[in-house]
């Protein structure tokens, strides 16, 4: 099991990246000059509708939501873990998951965090940290 401390040590570990929090629903959110990447989700009332229409409803326990490189890693990750993440009609179309982080071990959220950084920083950068972490570039 995750937290949101977890998220923020994980994510402020990564180059480049800064918390800010969000003015509108007051959560913390990591963002790299390119963007945002990870950030605190919790239900707005019209998720609850919407997803009460579809006889769904919002997982207990904390949220964050990640941005994921396009709309089939989305979809592979939704398919292959669907107990930890999962969506919302506001993100139809939208490259991003919500992962309950009472159902994330800390290394898995170690690599989703990192992918989702990955999208929202230079290539450089991300060649750079690649090579420093072994892994391939390509």
């Amino acid at each position: 099991m995750a937290t949101l401390q977890d998220v923020r040590e994980i994510a402020l570990a990564l180059p480049g990246t800064f918390e800010k929090v969000d003015g509108h629903r007051g959560g913390a959110g990591w963002r790299t000059d390119k963007g945002l990447f990870a950030w605190e989700r919790g239900p707005s009332k019209a998720d609850l509708a919407k997803l009460a229409n579809l006889g769904r409803e919002w997982p207990p326990g904390p949220v964050i939501g990640v941005r994921t490189d396009g709309l089939a890693a989305k979809e592979a990750l939704l398919a292959s873990f669907p107990d930890i993440f999962f969506t919302i009609p506001h993100f139809d179309g939208y490259p991003a998951v919500l992962v309950r982080l009472d159902a994330i071990d800390v290394d898995h959220l170690r690599e989703i965090v990192a992918d989702a950084w990955l999208v929202k920083v230079s290539r450089t950068v991300a060649k750079q940290w690649l090579a420093e972490q072994g892994l391939d570039a390509d």
